[in-house]
């Protein structure tokens, strides 16, 4: 099973989350693929079986514009039946942005292995450490 994480993250939280996801799939004993977005591309990522994608909440509760969005645009109609995991920090509002992410790849036809996304307020706690080593184990291991 090949796994990707793709993320942007402009303080390290959603960084750190994606670590931690990283940390789960490996110490279920598979390999996965940790990316930046800057440094990869929709074709790239579509070859994988499970992807998970990382971003925090910016300005009126929204993607990132200047990289995330364009690739969450270029891949959305190569997600039909992958399973994928969103996930990401915010600072203010309510989970808005990951509601509206989760409705939108749903439908795109990804296969979300955790309906409501990943959020984290703020830098994630141990507990959002946890919860993201769990939900990176769950990725790979959901059928």
């Amino acid at each position: 099973m090949s796994t990707a994480i793709v993320y942007w993250s402009g303080t390290g939280n959603t960084q750190a989350m994606a670590e931690a996801i990283a940390k789960g799939i490996e110490n279920v004993g598979e390999s996965v693929d940790v990316f930046e977005v800057s440094s990869v591309d929709a074709n790239t990522i579509a070859s994988y079986d499970c992807i998970a994608m990382g971003c925090p909440a910016m300005g009126g509760e929204q993607l990132e514009e200047e990289e995330m969005e364009p690739f969450v645009e270029s891949i959305e109609s190569l997600l039909e039946g992958k399973r994928l995991l969103l996930f990401g920090s915010y600072g203010w509002g309510d989970g808005e942005w990951m509601r509206d992410w989760v409705e939108r790849m749903n439908n795109a036809g990804a296969k979300l292995s955790k309906e409501d996304g990943l959020i984290a307020n703020e830098s994630p706690s141990e507990e959002d450490i946890e919860a993201c080593m769990l939900a990176g184990r769950e990725l790979v291991q959901k059928n």
